[in-house]
This record gives structure tokens, C-alpha cells and sequence, in this order.
């Protein structure tokens, strides 16, 4: 189902610039938000004309589908009951009074902005008429993951934040938000479920390649950065708002294992070192990010109580409210209160440390703690009946309730929450942004060896025209800057393109999340080492997390890093035409032993790593 301009509620303006609405679609023309009027008063205005059901409706935010066609996704409600990736909007929207959405799925520019408008339009025709503010994932990098990142085609590609910071250059980063911003805001995305703030001192975890890496004082230079290019100086109508994650810093996970799981619930700091992991969240509350999220893990072993950040009064109300001052939005992460199934398998509510406590007693525990969104989750009669039996109090409802609707007034969507289709094919994936994305790949490839192979020369750069052989690197490509050859027999040299290893996990979404080892197996190492034996062979890896590879950097002519480079960005530095600029954000361990002896909390701290953090070479 979705609805025509024509369906929009009727709105009329007075000379002396009050606004009319037909609030109650009646027919009855009332006096409606004034947009001269400052935002304090326009939310207290709209406050006083709401139900609790349509408060409730405020403090969730879940998944939403979109057809590829840019119409609205409205599944058979037998198809939805379980999977929340698969809700009916219309039931939602109309149903649930929600107006929170996280867009998951991918369709072309034209077509998000054309969704964009059918959703407005279907909000506008609720009693109050409250916009849609829409979210979303990262979309613009190379990792595709159905919990964290969507790659989507027609936006810029650029390498993923480990890339940003192996560069270094605070402008970049703030040049790269602000085109995210363009892109975003041409579609109707106005909030970021981005940055990530979490450091890579756990190098095993699956999210690694979500932070700007292991240093707190490079991540945080980097989250100031990009903050400013998502909002600006001031949060305004141009804006897309920033939900900085994840609040105290979700990097130091217990082996490695990621808290969206039951065995990775756990947060340790064998180090005593939690204080380091809130260095880039202080600068991003300098940057003024308008929304923060906790993460799903509990800390263990801490001054805290072990309950998931989430539910933890002392970590929100005592250490961001409290200690660091944050009056903005706080959104928990995704589905923290129901359990649901996804891809077919269970995919328990990820509560750790309330699991024994009941749908709405954890919903209560989230609110006392301070949140005032619930993420992943729409559930708005647990709030209703909250509220009703006085276990939340209207004055706390309304606290949050404020808050929300200050950012939509903030960014002015409800003044004017549509966008011009034609536009967002224009501005999404331009030639002047695609080239931007193309030249930060490109500056982000790190050079780890470049061992001379005759002894008098090194082998990078390439000599254009010599006979190649490549894997992982699409023909056409490699044509443009050699004679692709069908063996290593035949080569000069040989370009492999490889990535970390991990363990393969098979239930529900946890392929999705690449984990476990970092290290090759024999069988993995064999092929990759036989043609560095008959060639001399330059190895490029993708650093979705660290790498154990002695064996490979002692075997390759040459060993290059890329944390989301295309085929062109990689050739463009081994042929010599761009240089490459990264030094890595994080150390690669000598072995899964070294690695384990270290600490979750503390950064680049394994014994005698094959590359320390900042290593990098200048070739060319």
C-alpha cells in the first residue's frame, strides 16, 4: 500500500503565518505548529495534543523493507509474525503510531527517495501527522552485512573506517561524511546509525572493521571529524544526525566473540583500561553527536554492574548523562527485549544479564536506566501499559518523548519531510563524489613489504604492459595495466587479492559476522605460497580485522593491505599511479598464541608482531 500526494492531509497558512491542520481528519481546520516558532515550544505544543499510544509510538525504532521498485514492502502478516526484517509498514505506521525507521535493503537512489515519499505520505495521513525520520546503516563502504553495513550500489564507495584512519587526514574523513550527508539527505535519510566509536583492541572481534582502529587518540580525531561532516557545526536542517556507537566503547569483547551472541555477551578489561575506550566518544560529544547507543555487552570484572549496557542505569544516567552532561537522543541497540528468528534459525533478545526478566520488566529496566529509544524492536503497548500501571511515570515518558520530537523539528521534517527523486539520482554516485571514493581506496593501501627480488631493485612499482597473472581480480580490469596471462608460468607477476581468515559459522546471521581465527590453515597457505614460488607475487589482503601471515610476508614479493579497495584503486598504486598513503591502524600479531596472551582492552600489545601498528611503506 502506499499513497498519493493527493492523500496528504490538507494544511493551510494565514497571513500571519499560523498553521492549520485538519488534525483529527474530520474536516476541522486547528491551529498547528508554527514553524517561526523557537523548537522548545513547538515540541511542548505537540506534546500536550498526544495519546500515550502515539508517545509510545515515538520510543521504538526498528528494520522497514523497501521493494526495489521504491514501493512500500507489505508482506502477508502470516510471513512477518517472526522475523522483523519482514513487517508490514502500513501496519507499523498506521498501526503502531511508529515514525522511528531503520531502512534495511538496498534499491537505487531514485527508488529510496521515491519510498521516502510514499512513507511520508502514509505517516502524514495519521491523526498527528508526525514525519518519518529515516536511518540507516553504513551504505557507503565494501563490507555487506546484514547486521552492521549495507553495501549499496548508486552511492560513493569508500574503504571502510580502518582505511580513514591507515590515511590519517581529519579532512578527509569530515570531506567523506559530508558527502555521505549530500547522498543521504537526497534519499530522505536523515540519521547515521554511524560512527563507529569502538576501538580495535580485541583484533579477533567481528566488528574491527567498523572502527577507525586501535588507537583512542587517531579514532577520536577521526569521530570529531566525521560527526562535523554528518550535522555541521549546529544540528540544523541540512543535517543527517549522527547515533555515535557504542557507548562505552564495545571494542574489548571477551576472545573476540561479538555480543549480538549469547557467548560473546561478556566486556572484559584485564588491563584496567575502560577509561581509554571513552577517549573517542568525549570527542564526539564534543562534536556535538546528536544521538548516542550502547552496546548489547555487559562489563564483567568492573565497578559496573554486569547487566547489559543497554539496561545499565550506571553506565547511562550515571556515566553519559551524568558524568559527560549527553542531554541527546539515547537509542539501545537492536532487539534487546524480544526474542524473534531470523533466516530461519532462533535469534534470542540480546539481554545479557536480564535474561531471566520478562518483555515488559526489560523494557522498564531500559527506561530507568535512561534510554529513550528502543532499537530493533516495536513493541509500543509494552510503554503504553508501563504507563498505565504507573511502573513509568508520564513525566519520564514525556522526557523522552521531547527529545524525539526536538530532533525532527531540529531538522526540519516537519516542514518539509519529502525529497525530489530526480535529485537523488543526480547527487548519489556522482562522477565528482565516485572519484572522491576512488582516490581515498587508492591513498588507504597500505604497503607492508616490498622486498627487492634481484637485489638491486625493489618491485613496486609495476611496469605497465608486463605479463600478469591475477585471482581475485576481475580480467577487464587487469587489462587496462598488463597482458593478463592464464597461468603463473606464463607471468612476470602474479597479483593475488586474499582476505583474513575466519571461523565459518553456519546459524542464522552469524556467517555474517567473521570471527574466530586470524591465522591460515595449511590447505588455505598452500596455493597462495606455490605461486609465490613460481612468481614473483604481490599478495593484497583485506583487513576486515587483522591478519596472522608470517609465512605470506616472508614469501611475497611484495605484501599490500586494503581495508575496502575496488580492483582499479589497488592497480592504480601497483602500477605507480597513485601512491599508496596507509599505515596500519592496528598491529598484525605473529601468531594466535601472541595474540591471546595480550589483553582485550589494551591496544596493540602482542609479542613480537609481523607488523606493529603505523607500519607502512612509501614505494614509487
Amino acid at each position: 500500500m502506499s499513497q498519493t500526494p493527493a492523500a496528504r492531509p490538507r494544511t493551510l497558512t494565514a497571513p500571519d503565518g499560523t498553521t492549520f491542520r485538519d488534525l483529527n481528519g474530520n474536516g476541522v481546520m486547528e491551529p498547528y505548529e508554527n514553524p517561526r516558532l523557537p523548537v522548545a515550544e513547538r515540541v511542548a505544543d505537540l506534546l500536550q495534543r498526544m495519546t500515550p499510544e502515539e508517545k509510545a509510538g515515538l520510543l521504538f525504532q526498528t528494520m522497514i523493507g523497501i521493494n526495489a521498485d521504491g514501493t512500500l514492502a507489505e508482506p502477508d502478516p502470516a510471513d512477518s509474525d517472526d522475523d522483523p526484517m519482514r513487517a508490514s509498514t502500513s501496519a507499523m505506521v498506521t498501526g503502531k503510531l511508529m515514525n522511528h525507521f531503520n531502512l534495511f535493503g538496498t534499491a537505487a537512489p531514485r527508488r529510496i527517495a521515491e519510498w521516502n515519499n510514499r512513507l511520508q505520505d502514509l505517516a502524514a495521513a495519521t491523526r498527528l501527522g508526525i514525519p518519518v525520520t529515516i536511518s540507516t546503516d553504513p551504505r557507503h563502504g565494501f563490507l555487506d552485512n546484514v547486521a552492521a553495513s549495507l553495501r549499496t550500489e548508486g552511492f560513493s564507495m569508500w574503504p571502510e573506517p580502518p582505511g580513514l584512519a591507515a590515511i590519517g587526514d581529519e579532512e578527509l574523513v569530515r570531506e567523506y561524511a559530508d558527502i555521505v550527508r549530500r547522498e543521504y539527505l537526497s534519499v530522505g535519510i536523515r540519521l547515521a546509525l554511524h560512527p563507529t566509536a569502538d576501538l580495535a583492541t580485541e583484533l579477533r572481534w567481528a566488528r574491527v572493521v567498523g572502527t577507525f582502529g586501535s588507537d583512542a587518540e587517531v579514532a577520536a580525531r577521526m569521530v570529531g571529524a566525521y560527526i562535523r561532516g554528518l550535522q555541521g557545526e549546529v544540528l540544523g536542517t541540512t543535517s543527517v544526525s549522527a547515533m555515535t556507537k557504542h557507548f562505552p566503547g564495545a571494542g574489548p569483547q571477551l576472545g573476540g566473540e561479538d555480543a549480538h551472541f549469547a557467548y560473546g555477551r561478556e566486556q572484559v578489561y584485564p588491563g584496567d583500561n575502560f577509561d581509554y575506550h571513552l577517549i573517542p566518544f568525549e570527542a564526539a560529544f564534543e562534536a556535538g553527536t546528536s544521538q548516542i547507543m550502547p552496546y548489547y555487552g555487559m562489563p564483567v570484572g568492573t565497578q559496573h554492574e554486569e547487566i547489559g549496557f543497554g539496561f545499565n542505569k550506571g553506565i547511562i544516567t550515571g556515566l553519559l548523562r551524568g558524568k559527560y552532561g549527553f542531554d541527546g537522543i539515547v537509542c539501545t541497540d537492536w532487539g534487546l527485549v524480544t526474542d524473534t528468528e531470523i533466516f530461519g534459525a532462533p535469534f534470542p533478545a540480546r539481554a545479557w544479564g536480564a535474561e531471566q526478566l520478562d518483555r515488559l520488566t526489560r523494557v522498564e529496566r531500559i527506561i530507568d536506566a535512561g534510554a529513550d529509544q528502543l532499537g530493533g524492536e516495536a513493541a509500543p503497548e509494552l510503554i503504553v501499559e508501563l504507563v498505565r500501571t504507573g511502573r513509568v511515570t508520564q513525566e519520564r515518558l514525556d522526557t523522552s518523548v521531547a527529545r524525539l520530537l526536538r530532533e525532527k523539528f531540529t531538522l526540519g521534517l516537519f516542514d518539509d519531510p519529502y525529497v525530489d527523486p530526480d535529485n537523488a539520482a543526480a547527487v548519489c554516485g556522482s562522477s565528482e563524489f565516485t572519484a572522491a571514493g576512488l582516490a581515498a581506496q587508492s591513498r588507504s593501501i597500505t604497503v607492508l613489504t616490498d622486498r627487492p627480488h634481484d637485489a638491486t631493485a625493489p618491485v613496486l612499482p609495476l611496469a605497465p604492459g608486463l605479463r600478469l597473472y591475477t585471482q581475485g581480480i576481475a580480467p577487464a580490469v587487469a587489462a587496462q595495466y598488463a597482458t593478463v596471462v592464464a597461468t603463473p608460468e606464463e607471468a612476470d607477476v602474479a597479483v593475488l587479492r586474499i582476505v583474513t581468515p575466519h571461523d565459518k559459522r553456519t546459524t542464522g546471521i552469524e556467517p555474517f559476522f567473521r570471527a574466530g581465527r586470524l591465522d591460515f590453515t595449511e590447505d588455505e597457505l598452500r596455493p597462495i605460497l606455490e605461486v609465490a614460488a613460481a612468481v614473483p607475487t604481490v599478495v593484497d589482503i583485506f583487513l576486515d580485522r587483522a591478519a596472522v601471515i608470517p609465512e605470506i610476508a616472508e614469501q611475497a614479493a611484495a605484501l599490500v593491505a586494503n581495508f575496502g579497495a575496488s580492483d582499479t584503486a589497488l592497480l592504480n598504486v601497483l602500477f605507480g599511479r597513485v601512491k599508496a598513503e596507509g599505515r596500519l591502524p592496528f598491529e598484525l600479531p605473529r601468531s594466535m598464541e601472541s595474540l591471546a596472551a595480550g589483553h582485550e582492552d589494551v591496544p596493540n600489545d602482542s609479542v613480537d608482531p609481523v607488523f606493529p601498528y603505523g607500519h607502512g611503506l612509501r614505494v614509487g
